[in-house]
């Protein structure tokens, strides 16, 4: 186990009071708030596009500023997550509560950032290029379900609707 890595003593409560009264009151989850599902409906667009053109062979240049768009987004919210983790837990990025999840965000960054690099080395081919999108995107998707469950526990903790 890392030392940054939660212990499993830790792991039934995600904030203290202290950090709770931060992250409401912090612009930056409303940020986190606003970006998440928009990242999402840009992430559901893109897949379309995507799909579109490996089915068809159609599209490539739409289905490529598309994964460029959701790309972007997700540098966004990675930088204001960290920014949003450093106000709330005083560090930005792998606080204990959200260690795992910081962790295969570098994954999904990886792969998106291996698009890019792909795209303007050349180094793969059309198709080659949307093979690495989708699977970039299948890791965002596993990301993106560590975060919703972490937002179930936050919620189920708080004593809200789980």
């Amino acid at each position: 186990m890392t030392p940054h890595a939660p212990h499993k003593s830790e792991g039934t409560k995600l904030y203290t009071d202290v950090q709770r009264a931060r992250r409401d009151a912090s612009i930056w989850t409303v940020v986190q708030g606003v970006l998440a599902p928009a990242q999402f409906l840009v992430f559901l667009v893109s897949l379309g596009l995507v799909l579109r053109f490996l089915l068809t062979g159609h599209g490539y240049e739409l289905a490529t500023l598309s994964i460029l768009i959701k790309t972007g987004f997700l540098f966004l919210i990675m930088v204001t997550g960290a920014i949003w983790e450093k106000v709330v837990f005083g560090q930005y990025l792998f606080a204990p509560s959200f260690f795992w999840e910081d962790v295969f965000s570098f994954a999904v960054i990886t792969l998106h950032a291996g698009y890019v690099w792909a795209l303007f080395s050349g180094a793969l081919s059309p198709a080659g290029l949307m093979v690495l999108a989708l699977t970039a995107y299948a890791a965002y998707v596993i990301n993106a379900g560590q975060f919703l469950l972490k937002l179930r526990a936050a919620r189920k903790q708080a004593g809200g609707v789980a």
